[in-house]
């Protein structure tokens, strides 16, 4: 038998495990950071190599203060989003119509995979040739980066739908519309999310690698200005800056999770 009694010493152990993170996370970030400092004073590692990590908290601190650094930051977000949100429409849509017509899927098959392994960095020129060093030429890449993730977990969700459900709404006599917005989407929900956390991600990585090789704004021109400065301590700042985007994005997704969908096993875990 089952025992499903909630004592204090099972709550005592549930609040461990959710506040523990917050106490380990800290310390394995300082061991960290203190084996990194010991070994560039021990081996006496030049800056120009690998600056210690004050020296790199000083050129971070000097990058929060730069106005120009805040408009790279603003654009490369731009790009990401705005790239995102039309490989997010894009794939949701495709992946819908993927997902029930077996025809489409057969017949798409072949040109999705080969794009597929075809590295998406390899587009990066040719985007730049077609589409100049502008801004649209970053939104394509992060579109194109982020489109896959969404499109393969889109299908996924659409074809992982319960059959007894969709044979409860065919004794209804529902539209297939009303299967879509009523059955398809919400099951296919947890899945298109997983996809958006993925997705969203890459979005940023093709944004910023659209800057590196074409641009002159955003943080990977940054970047790049950095390490032909041959300020090192600078390119480790901007990856900080980069890294925490990222962790934005990917927390901005998991909250929507929570919000859209908290009866979903993932949310669960989340909130534990």
């Amino acid at each position: 038998m089952i025992d499903t009694t909630f004592t204090p010493g099972k709550r005592r152990h549930r609040l461990n495990a959710s506040t523990l993170p917050w106490l380990t996370t800290p310390i394995v970030v300082f061991v960290l950071l203190a084996v990194w400092h010991l070994y560039v004073l021990r081996a006496h590692v030049s800056a120009f190599i690998l600056p210690a990590p004050p020296a790199v908290g000083r050129a971070w601190l000097d990058l929060l203060s730069s106005r120009r650094a805040w408009a790279d930051a603003g654009i490369t977000v731009y790009e990401t989003l705005v790239g995102f949100a039309w490989g997010l429409v894009i794939g949701v849509g495709l992946g819908v119509l993927i997902g029930r017509l077996r025809w489409l899927e057969s017949t798409l098959a072949p040109f999705i995979i080969a794009i597929q392994v075809v590295p998406k960095v390899a587009f990066v020129p040719l985007f730049v040739v077609w589409f100049g060093f502008g801004i649209t030429s970053k939104v394509i890449v992060a579109a194109v980066l982020a489109f896959f993730p969404i499109l393969t977990n889109t299908v996924l969700g659409v074809k992982s739908v319960d059959r007894g459900h969709r044979d409860v709404m065919t004794s209804l006599n529902s539209s297939r519309l009303a299967v879509l917005w009523r059955l398809e989407l919400p099951s296919a929900l947890p899945y298109i999310l997983t996809g958006m956390e993925v997705g969203v991600v890459l979005a940023l990585i093709g944004a910023i690698v659209g800057e590196y090789l074409g641009g002159n704004t955003g943080l990977g021109y940054l970047l790049i200005a950095k390490m032909n400065a041959f300020e090192t301590d600078g390119l480790f700042a901007v990856m900080i800056h980069m890294t925490i985007l990222g962790f934005a994005f990917y927390f901005a997704i998991g909250l929507l999770r929570r919000l859209l969908i908290p009866w979903h096993q993932s949310s669960e875990a989340d909130r534990g």
